[in-house]
C-alpha cells in the first residue's frame, strides 16, 4: 500500500486492474485505491509480471503492506511504490535489526515507542504502521465533544498539524507590479478563442517554475535529516473539491511546459482532481506546492508546507494600487505573494532571493 501524502495512515483496496500473468511496466495502472481524500489510481515501479495479488478488493490496510508480488528476471519480488516519508531520521542500531517497514519506524519514534517492544503482525514477524497504532495510547477523550470531524478534514489537520511541530517555518512576502505581466496576457489571449485563454495564474506559475532554476533549495523533500533536491519541478496545486475539502495534486514535470501546456495540463488536473481519476504519482510526488486565492478576495495567503516538502508559494489577489516608480506615482496592478519555507533545507536570503527572481520574471513576461 503506497503512501499517498504525509496524512495517509491506511487505505482502501477498491480494485484490480491487472490479474495474476499480466505483464506490466513502470507507470503502468495496475489498481485503484481509496483514501480519506479521493480514489487514486496506483501506478507500478516495477516492470515484469504479476506472480500474486494478495489483498481482496474492499480490505482497509495499512501503508506499506504488500499488495502484490511480480516476477522481474526470473525472481519474485516485491511490488514497489513510493515509500512512506521517513522523516524521523535513522533509527539506532538496535532497532535496525527489527524488521519494520519505513514508515511503522517513523510512526514508532514519533511516539517514542520501542520496536522491541511491539509485536509485529506482519509476514515473518514484521511490524507495520497498523501494530504501531495499536502499541500507541489513545490520547484523552475531550468533555463535551461529541462532533467527528469529517475524514478529509482530519487526515488534512493530521498532516498540518505533523508540518508544525517538525518543520522549522520562516516567511517571507514581497508585492509584485504586474501591469507588464497584465498587459502581455491580454495580449496573448486576445489573440485566442475563449477556451484557449491563460488564466492569470499560468504565468505566476511560469515564473515560479524558472524561479526555482535559481533557487533549487525549494525544491525537494526533507527526509532522513537532510534535503533530498529533486531533478524536476512536480508542483502541488491546491485545488478545492466541490463537496468540500481540499486536495493538493502535482502538475508533473512542470519545469518543462510552456505556458500553453500548463494551461492544457492545470485544466485536466483539476478536473479529474474534482471528478476522480488522479494517479499514485501525482498525490505522492509533489516537490514544492502553491496555492492561490485571489479570485476569493483574498489578499495575502500565509501557507503550512506539506511535509516532506520544504517550501510552499502564495499568490493572494492583484489589487490596483498606489505605486511609485522612477519618482513618478501612478496606480497599478500590485499582487502580494509570500513564500512558507523550512529554515532547516534554506535560509531567508535564499528565500529572498527566490522572491526577487519571481519579480523579475514577471518584469518580462515575454520571455516566460
Amino acid at each position: 500500500m503506497p503512501s499517498l501524502g504525509a496524512d495517509m495512515t491506511e487505505g482502501i483496496l477498491v480494485e484490480w486492474r491487472v490479474k495474476p500473468g499480466d505483464r506490466v511496466k513502470k507507470r503502468d495502472i495496475i489498481a485503484v485505491v481509496e483514501t480519506d481524500k479521493a480514489a487514486i489510481e496506483v501506478e507500478v515501479y516495477e516492470t515484469g509480471v504479476v506472480e500474486a495479488l494478495l489483498v481482496e478488493p474492499g480490505r482497509k490496510v495499512p501503508v506499506g503492506t504488500v499488495l502484490a508480488l511480480i516476477r522481474s528476471k526470473g525472481e519474485h519480488q516485491t511490488v514497489k511504490t513510493k515509500p512512506a516519508d521517513s522523516a524521523a531520521g535513522p533509527s539506532p542500531a538496535s532497532s535496525a535489526r527489527i524488521k519494520a517497514s519505513p514508515y511503522a519506524r517513523r510512526l514508532a519514534a514519533e511516539s517514542a515507542l520501542p520496536l522491541a517492544e511491539i509485536t509485529g503482525s506482519g509476514p515473518d514477524g514484521a511490524v507495520t504502521a497498523a501494530d504501531v497504532s495499536r502499541a500507541t495510547p489513545p490520547l484523552p477523550a475531550q468533555p463535551g465533544s461529541t462532533n467527528q470531524p469529517a475524514a478529509m478534514r482530519r487526515a488534512i489537520a493530521a498532516a498540518m498539524t505533523r508540518s508544525k511541530r517538525e518543520i522549522p517555518h520562516y516567511y517571507l512576502q514581497t508585492r509584485v507590479e504586474l501591469s507588464r505581466t497584465s498587459h502581455w496576457l491580454s495580449a496573448v489571449n486576445g489573440q485566442r478563442p475563449i477556451s484557449q485563454r491563460l488564466l492569470p495564474v499560468i504565468p505566476l506559475i511560469r515564473a515560479m517554475v524558472l524561479a526555482l532554476a535559481e533557487v533549487p533549495e525549494l525544491n525537494g523533500h526533507w527526509r532522513d535529516d537532510r534535503l533530498v533536491p529533486a531533478d524536476a519541478v512536480h508542483l502541488g496545486f491546491a485545488v478545492s473539491l466541490r463537496q468540500g475539502g481540499l486536495i493538493v495534486p502535482a502538475l508533473l514535470n512542470a519545469e518543462g511546459k510552456t505556458p500553453e501546456q500548463l494551461m492544457s495540463a492545470l485544466g485536466d488536473l483539476i478536473n479529474r482532481a474534482r471528478k476522480g481519476g488522479l494517479r499514485s504519482s501525482e498525490i505522492s510526488d509533489a516537490t514544492i506546492s502553491v496555492t492561490s486565492l485571489g479570485e476569493l478576495g483574498v489578499e495575502t495567503v500565509y501557507g503550512v508546507i506539506y511535509p516532506p516538502q520544504v517550501a510552499l508559494i502564495g499568490f493572494g489577489k492583484t489589487i490596483e494600487q498606489p505605486w511609485a516608480e522612477n519618482g513618478m506615482l501612478g496606480v497599478r496592478p500590485v499582487l502580494s505573494v509570500t513564500l512558507a519555507a523550512d529554515h532547516r533545507a534554506s535560509d531567508g536570503h535564499r528565500g529572498a532571493q527566490f522572491l526577487d527572481a519571481l519579480n523579475h520574471f514577471l518584469q518580462e513576461p515575454e520571455k516566460l
